[in-house]
This record gives structure tokens, C-alpha cells and sequence, in this order.
């Protein structure tokens, strides 16, 4: 009976637990909803503050349609991760939006309206296997204004800047007034009519750019008055800015207004003024600078002075027929040039220059100076004047030492600043002077090259059936837009940065791989040396026997091939050997990590959870005397 009744007690303690098991799973899914724990290296599967800010400050409610086709990725593991991974991220989008925020998710099966529905919102169809399957992974974002953004594939290799395109599309949907765009330009980029030219001057392609993606308000260079309206003010060579109106950044930028400068040192764009005017060449090529500006934002920038760089200077042609030479003042800023932390350049391949200046922080400055790009450490300063009246650029090789530093061509400024001026200038109201930025800081993002803008350095036209066809060839206006698309997003999507990958590697098994393969060349180029010397011996002993016989070898040269046939089996089989210590050492590190995982640790947390339990027992054994 006794026996009976302690079976009934354990039952109902199992079903007692089982109910109270179901009900904190009920209770955590509704009190914990949103609430997770992330213990991954490089914080995956947390939101970055400007995200979460995003996501809280919207105005328009947005609705996402992840269109992902599951059936068709089940052979794709890597696609199928990403998409897991990119779905629980706008889960948590959706989380923190307060109800502002709509995720569907839709699998689009072959023959399907939802496949049709993906096909009229111009997501892309990536053919999979031998079946003629295609494979849907793109995101439609709509607002209740009937906006739209479209991400036609999520490109497992761009990952690490899925947060901020995400960020960038809701931002730019909850808030979907056209933002506006003000342009202060002593260049010519919108080229007068010249009677004395045939055709029609075109818009630099950069201004064109900038025209289509936003409200864009040219303000002649003389003006003495700033918009009040501007989201985003963009300056190209400012050499003959007046003080009223750098007073009028200055304030511009304090309040919380967003900066876009190109200063230069030498703008060959610059014509020096009125081409009518005997004297304009004169001028032309000057230098521009912001001034007092840059020293309250703790930058110094040198106008006497260019850099030049052998690691990025770029190929030209001295001439018809010529063989092209290096320019030492022409850079080809490649990848590892940019910052790979910043999206506006993370992403770029190439980015070129033309007698540049470079930026640099002021010894004591509290501001946050970040290089955009920057050149190699095979650069060094160069006079400017030395560049006005080049002939031949090897000339510039002369006296060039690199110094070994690198020199900072773009940079990010951020941070608590302070104002260029001691007083508001007379004309201007003192009661509305601002002192210093609000807690936001300023934003401000400075060039040293006004020459990057222009089409010659990046962009080739062509004439298509009487239309002009812009095919690039370098990355100069995906930076500059990339920069100003982030500048008026939001303030919070300048400090999204790019994330790190999912993507965690052997980093040991990659090191004993990449070692092999350096013994296993090394080994094939020792044989590739020893067949090119046999080969040379048995030419020579080829050349001085009669024409008749060189159908036959003699002695010594068969005796020299057979050795070489000898040799090149036993190089054969040291690379079969590399290989075969390659395969052993990594299934060693592996029987390692399995021992590791499989045996070491649950032995470990065993070990200890007895130490745990005796421990335990011996408290409640001493607390029982």
C-alpha cells in the first residue's frame, strides 16, 4: 500500500511538473517576448543603437515581405543559414518597432501568384540545380502611402551590411519626404553655353547623381544667405567663400546640420575664372579650404602641398604611342585603401584621385576623426606647384621618399564642438550665436580633392543611337552618394556600421593549409627549376652533334634524362607526402576538437557537478549535527 501510494505521489509530481513545465513556456513566451540573451563573439544577434532608435522614432507604420523560396533551397545549406539569420533580424526589427512594423514572410512556389507577385516587384530569380528551379531570397518594403523599396537578392556575401540596408529602407520609408539637398560650387559642374562649342555642355554625371536621388538646390558661390531648410550641405571648392557665409556654416553645422566639403590643394577643374579673360589661366588650379572652420573641428589641412603614393599611383599615357608611366600625384585608391568599417566605402573596389591633399586631427582635439579613405604607406607630401606645370610625370620621382604613413585623403568628423567664432559678425543677431553643438555633436565629412568629382576620373561616355551611355570605371560617385545618402537618412544610420560575419572559420586548419601550400610550392618550383636545367643541358648536348644523329642519344644523355626521371618521381612523391601531412595534421586537430567537445567537457561538467553534490551533502551533513 505504502509502496502504491509513493508510485501515486510520483506520478502526480511528473504530471505536476509537466503542467508547470507548459505553463512557464505559455508565460515566458508572453512576459519574455523579445527578450534574448546573445553570447556570439562579435554580438550577431544584437541591434546597434542607431537601429534600435530608428525602429522606435518612426513615423509611417512599413510592412516587409520576406520572399525566400524553402523548398527550393533545401540543397543550399549557406543560403539557407543567411535567410534563417536575416529573418530572425527582422524579427527583431518588427519586436522593436512597437507595433510599427509588419514582417510577412512568403515562399514563392514555382507556378504560384506569390512567385508572380515576386516577379512584378522585380525580385530576382536565381536559377538552382538542373530542373530549371529558381530561387526567390529578396525583401519588398511598402509604406501606407504607397511607397515602396525593393532589395531584388540578400546576397549572402554582403551580410555584414544587411543591418544597415535594412535601417536605411525603413528609415526611408517611415520618414518619406524627399529630403533637400544644397550645393555651393565654384566649378563649373552645370557647364555654361559656349557659342563658339557645336553641342550642348552636359552636367557633371556626379551632379546628375545627386539631382535624380534628391531635392537638389544649386546656391550660387557668392551668395551671402544659407537656406534655413537644407537636410544636407554639400561644398565643392570653396576658395572664395566669405566670412559672413562660413559664420553661416559654422552655425549651419552646430545645429545639427550635416556637411558634405571638397577642399583641394589644386583643383584642375578650376579654369581660373571667366575663360574670356586673358588672365584666367593664371588662377586657374587654385586652392580652397574651409579656414578657421576646420581648425574649431580640430583638422589641419595644408594647401601648399599634394601626395604622392607608388603603391596607388595610377597608369597614364605621356602621349600617342607612348608606353604608359606612373603618376605619382594620380591615385587609384584600391580596397585596401578604404574603410572597411564604415558602409559608405566598406564596399568599394576603387576610388580615384588627382592632385590631393590630405587631412589630418589636430594634436589636442576631442573630436572623433575617422579616415574614409586613406593612401598607402609607399606615399609622401609633394609640392602643389610642382603639379601646375608638369610635362612629363616621371619627374616627380625626383626627391620622393615615402615616410612610411599614411595619409588620411577623406575623413569623418564627429563629436562635441565648439564655434569658429567668438561672436555672431555684425549683421547677424548675437542673441541666436551658438556657442557649441548640442549633445548630438556635429557631422561633418571633408575631402581633400574636388578632382574626384569630375568625369574623367571615373566615369566613360559613349554615344549610343544619339543617347549618351555613363558606364564607370571607378567608385567616386557610389562614395559620394553613398556618403550623402547616409548624411540624410538619419543621424542614427552614420553610426550603423558594418557588422561582422556569420561566418566563423578554422582559423588553425586555414594556418596548416596555407603552410603546405607554401612547402608544396616551393617543392613544385624546385622541380620546375631542375626540369628547366636538364632541358637546357640537353639542348647544349644536342647542339654540337652532326644534323644526322639527333634522332639518337649517346650514353651520357641518356644516363642525365634517366636521372631527371628519377628525380621527377621522387618530387612527385614529397608533394604527395605535403599532401599527406596536410590531410594528417588537420584529422588530427579534428579527433582533437571531438575529443574536446565529445568526452573532455561533458566529463568536466560531470566532475563538477559531483563536487557540487558532495559539497552540498557535506553542508547539509554538518548542518544536520
Amino acid at each position: 500500500m505504502e509502496q502504491k501510494s509513493r508510485s501515486l505521489i510520483s506520478a502526480g509530481t511528473l504530471v505536476l511538473l509537466a503542467v508547470l513545465f507548459i505553463a512557464l513556456t505559455i508565460l515566458s513566451s508572453v512576459f519574455l517576448k523579445g527578450m534574448r540573451l546573445d553570447l556570439t563573439e562579435n554580438s550577431l544577434y544584437t541591434l546597434s543603437d542607431g537601429t534600435r532608435d530608428i525602429l522606435q522614432n518612426m513615423d509611417e507604420p512599413v510592412t516587409l515581405y520576406l520572399y525566400f523560396s524553402e523548398d527550393v533551397s533545401r540543397d543550399l545549406p549557406q543560403f539557407r543559414s543567411y535567410a534563417r539569420w536575416a529573418g530572425e533580424m527582422l524579427e527583431d526589427f518588427a519586436d522593436r518597432s512597437g507595433g510599427k512594423l509588419t514582417l510577412r514572410r512568403i515562399n514563392p512556389e514555382p507556378f504560384s501568384p506569390q512567385e508572380d507577385q515576386a516577379a512584378q516587384y522585380g525580385l530576382q530569380a536565381v536559377p538552382v540545380g538542373n530542373a530549371g528551379e529558381t530561387l526567390y531570397f529578396g525583401l519588398v518594403g511598402t509604406n501606407s502611402l504607397d511607397g515602396q523599396q525593393v532589395m531584388p537578392f540578400l546576397q549572402p556575401d554582403k551580410e555584414k551590411f544587411l543591418e544597415y540596408d535594412l535601417a536605411r529602407m525603413v528609415s526611408s520609408l517611415s520618414h518619406p519626404e524627399q529630403k533637400k539637398v544644397g550645393l555651393i560650387s565654384s566649378l563649373d559642374m552645370t557647364p555654361r553655353y559656349d557659342p563658339a562649342v557645336p553641342r550642348i555642355p552636359e552636367n557633371w554625371v556626379i551632379y546628375q547623381q545627386l539631382d535624380q536621388l534628391f531635392d537638389l538646390e544649386e546656391i550660387p558661390a557668392g551668395t551671402e544667405t544659407l537656406p534655413d531648410d537644407l537636410d544636407l550641405l554639400i561644398l565643392v571648392h570653396p576658395k572664395d567663400i566669405s566670412s559672413n557665409m562660413l559664420y553661416q556654416i559654422d552655425q549651419y553645422v552646430l545645429k545639427g546640420g550635416h556637411l558634405l566639403a571638397f577642399m583641394d590643394p589644386l583643383a584642375e577643374a578650376d579654369r581660373g575664372g571667366d575663360p574670356n579673360d586673358p588672365t584666367a589661366r593664371l588662377n586657374a588650379g587654385g586652392s580652397s579650404t574651409l579656414g578657421p572652420l576646420l581648425k574649431a573641428w580640430g583638422v589641419g589641412f595644408d594647401t601648399s602641398m599634394v601626395i604622392g603614393d607608388r603603391a596607388y599611383a595610377l597608369l597614364v599615357s605621356p602621349g600617342a604611342g607612348q608606353t604608359p608611366i606612373r603618376h605619382l600625384g594620380v591615385l587609384s585608391v584600391r580596397s585596401d585603401g578604404m574603410n572597411a568599417t564604415d558602409v559608405a566605402s566598406a564596399d568599394l573596389e576603387v576610388v580615384n584621385f588627382s592632385s590631393t591633399g590630405w587631412l589630418a586631427p589636430l594634436e589636442g582635439s576631442k573630436l572623433t576623426f575617422e579616415p574614409l579613405v586613406s593612401s598607402s604607406d609607399s606615399a609622401a607630401p609633394i609640392e602643389a606647384s610642382r603639379l601646375r606645370f608638369l610635362v612629363n610625370p616621371q619627374d616627380l620621382e625626383k626627391d620622393f621618399h615615402p615616410t612610411g604613413d599614411k595619409y588620411a585623403l577623406a575623413a569623418r568628423i564627429t563629436g562635441q564642438a565648439g564655434s569658429a567664432f567668438e561672436k555672431a559678425p555684425e549683421g547677424f543677431s548675437q542673441e541666436d550665436f551658438i556657442k557649441n553643438s548640442g549633445s548630438a555633436g556635429i557631422q561633418v565629412v571633408l575631402f581633400g580633392d574636388t578632382d574626384l568629382l569630375t568625369d574623367r576620373l571615373w566615369v566613360q561616355k559613349q554615344n549610343f543611337l544619339g543617347q549618351t551611355v555613363v558606364n564607370s570605371f571607378a567608385d567616386n560617385g557610389t562614395l559620394v552618394v553613398n556618403i550623402a545618402d547616409q548624411m540624410l537618412g538619419s543621424p542614427d544610420l552614420i553610426g550603423i556600421r558594418a557588422r561582422a560575419s556569420t561566418s566563423r572559420p578554422f582559423e588553425r586548419v586555414e594556418a596548416l593549409r596555407l603552410a603546405a601550400e607554401a612547402q608544396f610550392r616551393d617543392t613544385e618550383e624546385r622541380l620546375q627549376s631542375e626540369l628547366d636545367e636538364t632541358e637546357r643541358k640537353l639542348t647544349e648536348m644536342q647542339s654540337v652533334r652532326q644534323d644526322g644523329e639527333l634522332t639518337v642519344l649517346n650514353t651520357e644523355q641518356q644516363e642525365t634524362l634517366q636521372r631527371f626521371l628519377d628525380r621527377k618521381l621522387e618530387i612527385r612523391s614529397e608533394l604527395r607526402q605535403v599532401q599527406h601531412d596536410l590531410t594528417r595534421d588537420i584529422e588530427t586537430l579534428g579527433m582533437r576538437l571531438k575529443f574536446i567537445n565529445i568526452v573532455l567537457v561533458p566529463l568536466l561538467i560531470i566532475f563538477a557537478a559531483l563536487l557540487f553534490g558532495h559539497y552540498r551533502r557535506k553542508r547539509r551533513a554538518g548542518g544536520d549535527k
